[in-house]
């Protein structure tokens, strides 16, 4: 199959399937992948069932379901992208890996697609949760589908910022604590507490919204309860853009001194 944009005999789609494709593999060669699985599954689970009690709710509704996503991802996902950089520059791999015929850009976009398909399978694996939901009741599947959209877009958020992170140190454990930062300061500037917080100091409501329009957390609540904003859609796209083109800059900038 010939490639539509191929250019100068080298085809961007083939080598970002290359990098996918290594990459997706490496996380089920090791145990890791499993236990994030199991882990984000019990997690979702008792956070849902034993947290927000969602049979005692009597609603077939999965609101109490999606609250807890982006607090999942904020642990899980620097875990799941910490060592995406790191660990190429810890084992020496990375040069090896930018010496294959592969731009730097197609290696950031394949190992950034791997991880968010492997996050993505411990988000369809949650099924379950939406058969329990039916079969109590007939919740509004528009409203799931848009809350399983948002969830998968905030996660693609995350791991863009994840990989970014894992871009600026040969340490994961560096890696995952600047990836949980930004999350939860990108979380914490849309939580309504905060916000009210804010305007009761006597911030100007202006300034306050603006701030927390560029919240992770706001853009998803709008998704989670039903509703589709091409602003939110172009939001969390905007982040991954952004965080995957600071990441070149850096393993750039790293590779020239």
């Amino acid at each position: 199959m010939s490639c539509c944009c191929k250019k100068n005999g080298h085809c961007p789609c083939t080598a970002v399937r290359t990098v996918f494709g290594r990459e997706f593999k490496s996380y089920f060669d090791s145990p890791v992948a499993y236990v994030f699985l199991v882990a984000f599954l019990v997690l979702a689970g008792f956070l849902t069932f034993g947290v927000a009690f969602f049979y005692e709710r009597r609603q077939a509704d999965l609101t109490p379901f999606f609250f807890w996503h982006p607090w999942m991802y904020l642990l899980l996902v620097p875990a799941a992208t910490m060592g995406s950089w790191a660990e190429e520059r810890r084992n020496g791999t990375i040069e090896l890996l930018l010496t294959m015929p592969i731009t730097l850009g197609e290696a950031l976009v394949g190992k950034f697609l791997a991880a968010w398909s492997f996050i993505g399978i411990g988000l369809a694996l949650t099924f379950p949760v939406v058969c329990t939901a039916a079969w109590l009741g007939s919740p509004d599947f528009g409203a799931i589908f848009c809350g399983y959209l948002g969830s998968f877009l905030l996660a693609g958020a995350a791991t863009a910022i994840g990989i970014f992170a894992s871009s600026l140190s040969r340490s994961q454990v560096i890696g995952f604590v600047i990836s949980l930062a930004i999350t939860f300061l990108l979380l914490i500037i849309g939580f309504d507490p905060v916000v009210n917080a804010v305007a009761n100091w006597g911030v100007p409501s202006g300034i306050v919204n603006t701030i927390a329009s560029c919240s992770l957390l706001q853009h998803f609540d709008a998704m989670r309860r039903g509703m589709i904003d091409f602003a939110d859609i172009g939001y969390y796209v905007g982040v991954m853009v952004f965080m995957l083109a600071a990441a070149q800059v850096v393993t750039d900038s790293r590779k020239a001194s």
